[in-house]
């Protein structure tokens, strides 16, 4: 007797035996139990999920005569009557299946549709099964469309299709769309195990999870390999003997590259890389599984635990992994795979491509180090976006222009330019003492002006680096406390140097003007409610900025964050979203800040944030902006012009600068 494959032999001949599509069998089931039945039913979805099979149960649901041939419409067709045999062998003369990949010219759906007029012969319903029914031409669809809006009481049509998209709208408003489902991995499994069981077949659970993962969604995928698999290994199914057939990468390699990519080891990344080419592992199949591992720990970062299935051996070392890397590495890495897996082709060598991806991989890590004496080169990018800040007091809208500037205004422009550009002029200057009471290394301060200086200034200053610099071998340098002679009552200079070992263009100095149109400085300052300690958090959190020590994540945790309270061996930080307080991030933070000279043990609570060195620099941005908008309108020349010409400003157009030399 000759052999009749696995995909053949477990069709499944009702609609109990079907798996994986119980929103179809319902939907099906229901209709038939209380024979409120379509005319026209389309069944779409993926190869091998059971549209053709359903398609069959659903004719012999209508043919059936039962047992005792008395029987009538059913949801469970009995499966021994002869028209149930007939629809099961094919030789069932009312159910007609028409491929429309070969059959797709209009003289094919003409020629069926002439039997339509004629009643059935053996069954109780005549059942038209269009298989592929996309590939049918225009004309094809336009001839068959008054027949399937308005068929005879005893035609069905049925209708499957992988590809709905291409089916007209016209056929899609006449049918009864039901779309069934790529199958899960575990569904197939499980189905697996019952028929090998029943086919005697002995076979491990990992095996069968390969099995299950090749078939992406189809049950006669999963069986046909079944089959092959079978025949390879002699009647047995064993791990291995599975994953070389299918050519898959053993996932203990894949583990091995994410934890040598977490772990920064370009060694370990190379040689496992070479060890995939001399083994003949695909490279294709590599960057798959690298990117199935890689989803897998973005779940369980984040929703840790809950996703988790006990039984897969492999989930120990998934959530190893999570733990090991952070987050935005895990999502940065999946893209690259995904990314990765299109240029395999584009290579002369798919392995030397493979190696490129995971150098890639490793390349954009962040925190890598710099080969020694390679130059370092850097992009200057367009400054990040400062986050808003909830104040009331920041003006929206570009005011009228005011009276124009008295000499006595115009003078004391000009002296704040000249100490502007006497700043620029000689850049490893500090400004004076008597100017500002600032500490000669304090990275910020804010600090008073003598009293009638109110139009406002921007220096720009360049800080030469030192053996004493953050990441230096001989140590950090020493953040110290705020100025002492900070007044909220009196305008304020705020000047930042970043100490860092290359020279930097860095410093703002704000002067806050007295105008109808100027926010008071204690006005700003009451908007980030300053913290005792956040004078010491925003020049530590800018000097690390500065040095490049924290990107990404980490960078938005220290910025978004208040330092509540420190004492010598552990500082509470306080964020707003749970997002940010991530252990992983945490830990990186805490580990630049050991760098910086402060070994301390990072602790963060849920809470409102009233001062962080976000609130501080927007706060620092909506005053830049004030001014320039101040300087900008009390211009003579562009009195002139709104007064004579009835010029405009564009609003948004005015950006905070540096001041002209004065005249």
């Amino acid at each position: 007797m000759s052999y009749l494959v696995l995909a053949r032999k477990y069709r499944p001949r009702n609609f109990t035996e079907m798996v994986g599509q119980d929103h179809v069998v319902q939907a099906l089931t229901n209709a038939l139990t209380t024979q409120r039945l379509h005319h026209a039913y389309l069944f779409t979805g993926t190869r091998g999920v059971g549209k053709t099979t359903v398609s069959r149960i659903l004719a012999k649901s209508l043919n059936c005569q039962g047992p005792d041939g008395q029987g009538g419409i059913t949801a469970t067709p009995c499966g021994v009557c002869q028209a149930c045999k007939d629809i099961d062998s094919g030789r069932f003369v009312d159910y007609t299946e028409l491929d429309a990949a070969s059959n797709r010219g209009v003289d094919e759906v003409q020629a069926l549709l002439e039997q339509a007029v004629y009643k059935p012969v053996q069954g109780r319903f005549k059942v038209f099964m269009i298989d592929e029914v996309h590939m049918l031409t225009n004309t094809a669809f336009n001839a068959m469309l008054k027949t399937l809006e308005e068929p005879p009481e005893y035609l069905k049509f049925v209708l499957a299709t992988t590809d709905p998209q291409k089916v007209p709208v016209t056929v899609l408003s006449r049918c009864l769309q039901f779309n069934l489902r790529p199958m899960a991995p575990d569904t197939i499994r499980e189905h697996l195990q019952k028929v090998l069981l029943t086919e005697q077949v002995s076979a491990d659970v990992p095996s069968l999870r390969l099995l299950a993962r090749a078939a992406r969604g189809s049950m006669r995928d999963a069986l046909s390999l079944t089959d092959q698999a079978i025949a390879f290994g002699s009647g047995v199914l064993a791990e291995n003997l599975v994953r070389q057939m299918l050519g898959s990468v053993d996932r203990s390699y894949v583990f091995r590259l994410l934890q040598a990519l977490a772990q920064g080891d370009g060694k370990t990344v190379v040689e496992t890389s070479e060890a995939l080419r001399t083994h003949g592992l695909s490279a294709a199949s590599t960057l798959e599984e690298m990117s199935s591992v890689l989803q897998r720990m973005a779940v369980l970062q984040a929703v840790p635990g809950v996703f988790m299935d006990e039984s897969d051996p492999e989930a120990a070392d998934i959530a190893q992994l999570a733990a090991l890397m952070p987050t935005d590495e895990t999502q940065l890495l999946y893209s690259i795979c995904l990314h990765g897996r299109s240029e395999l082709g584009l290579a002369p060598d798919e392995y030397a491509a493979l190696t490129m991806v995971l150098l890639r991989l490793l390349a954009f890590k962040p925190g890598t180090t710099e080969v020694a004496g390679q130059e370092k080169k850097t992009l200057r990018l367009a400054p990040r976006p400062l986050p808003d800040v909830p104040t009331a007091s920041l003006a929206t809208t570009v005011p009228a222009p005011p009276p124009l500037a008295t000499p006595s205004e115009k003078n004391k422009l000009n002296q704040a330019a000249a100490l502007v550009h006497q700043a620029q002029d000689a850049p490893h200057t500090r400004v004076p003492e008597e100017q500002s009471s600032v500490p000669a290394d304090a990275p910020t301060a804010l600090v008073s002006l003598p009293e009638g200086q109110r139009l406002p200034v921007r220096e720009m200053s360049k800080v030469a680096g030192s053996a004493a610099t953050f990441g230096s071998d001989t140590g950090a340098s020493e953040v110290p406390p705020p100025a002492s002679n900070f007044k909220p009552n009196q305008p304020q200079v705020h000047v930042y140097q970043a100490p860092v070992a290359t020279t930097i263009e860095a410093v703002q100095v704000h002067v806050q003007p007295e105008s109808r149109r100027d926010v008071p400085v204690a006005q700003v300052s009451a908007a980030i409610s300053p913290n005792p300690e956040g004078d010491f958090w925003y020049a530590t959190v800018q000097s690390l900025i500065a040095s490049e020590a924290i990107t990404a994540m980490v960078r938005e945790l220290a910025l978004q964050a208040q330092l509540v309270a420190r004492d010598t061996d552990q500082w509470l930080l306080r964020v707003e979203r749970e997002s940010l307080n991530h252990p992983g991030s945490r830990d990186r933070l805490a580990a630049a800040l050991e760098k910086a000279g402060y070994p301390v043990k990072l602790v963060a609570e849920i809470g409102r944030v009233t001062d962080s060195p976000a609130r501080r620099n927007a706060a620092i941005a909506a005053a830049a902006q004030l001014v320039a908008e101040k300087i900008v309108f009390d211009d003579p020349l562009v009195q002139t012009l709104m007064q004579d010409f009835g010029a405009k400003i564009v609003p948004g157009s005015i950006k905070p600068g540096v001041l002209p030399k004065p005249v």
